[in-house]
């Protein structure tokens, strides 16, 4: 991997972390198009670790009272009720699926799982799902000629059952396309949470998630020695930077806009990638040549 291409994929995974559009189907379509190898999971693994660190500062605050009270409340019962400490134990609960089928399915997520049609189909079906979900809460906010405006759930409201849904969500993004916000996101909507409640538990139950699969593929890549530590290292600082910026700017956006834009923007995506596989200008695979 070169420098060039590691600062443009390092923009793209940084633009398209938080955003409901899927990063890792960016960056596996900005290789396709480009003519470069496909950077592969671990990359993609590695450099979300730089994104991670802009949600560790971003919420910095709301994550140091987390981990204080979830702390307290191992050994203080009456701890246990505290919002906080409440939350902590439901960012562990939502992480357990996406844990379980990480490494259950480790070898479909770095091969089968990365053809173009599969990332095409989810971008356009996840797309739908997200539309639905906005117009629901859409809905419910603005309430309608003959109903009145319905008062949606905040993170106050979130138990075991729903945190384990989100986490099931969650887990679905590891099939590039789906993307991890706009899955778990979609969800919160579907349970009737409010935008930026479903937009900031997502945010934090991606925290376990992400830094313990780039971990790993950090364990991995220096034992097998098959990253390009300087381009990728690059990457991951540009990511953080870009990423801090777009997740600033995301969460005073969902406050007051609507997903639409990016759901067409999914669909319209699907569409081309399936008519350029099918017109042989991409290959599906990553490593094969176009026809």
């Amino acid at each position: 991997m070169s420098w060039f291409e590691s600062l443009i994929l390092g923009l793209v995974q940084g633009l398209t972390e938080f955003l409901p559009v899927s990063s890792s189907a960016h960056l596996r379509l900005t290789a396709a198009f480009s003519g470069w190898e496909d950077p592969g999971a671990a990359f993609t693994a590695i450099t979300q670790i730089g994104t991670e660190a802009a949600v560790l500062i971003y919420f910095r605050k709301d994550i140091g009272r987390i981990i204080s009270a979830w702390t307290r409340s191992l050994a203080d019962k009456g701890m246990r009720g505290d919002p906080d400490a409440r939350m902590g134990w439901l960012v562990i609960v939502g992480s357990i699926p996406i844990g379980v089928l990480g490494v259950t399915l480790k070898d479909q997520i770095e091969g089968p799982f990365r053809d173009l049609r599969i990332t095409a189909a989810m971008l356009i079906g996840m797309g739908v799902v997200l539309g639905f979900a906005d117009r629901l809460a859409a809905r419910d906010e603005s309430g309608g000629r003959h109903r009145a405006a319905k008062q949606r759930k905040t993170l106050q409201d979130l138990g075991v059952r729903d945190g384990l849904i989100y986490g099931i969500c969650q887990a679905m993004a590891l099939v590039p396309g789906v993307s991890r916000s706009g899955a778990t996101i979609s969800g919160g909507l579907f349970m009737g949470y409010r935008r930026e409640a479903a937009a900031r538990y997502s945010f934090l139950l991606a925290i376990p998630a992400v830094l313990a699969s780039g971990l790993f593929e950090l364990k991995d890549a220096a034992e097998g020695g098959h990253v390009s530590w300087g381009p990728t290292i690059f990457a991951t600082i540009i990511a953080f930077g870009v990423g801090y910026a777009v997740i600033a700017w995301f969460m005073k956006f969902i406050s007051t806009k609507s997903f639409m834009p990016f759901v067409w923007y999914r669909i319209a995506l699907g569409v081309l990638i399936i008519v350029l596989v099918g017109m042989g200008v991409l290959s599906p695979h990553a490593g094969e040549p176009a026809h």
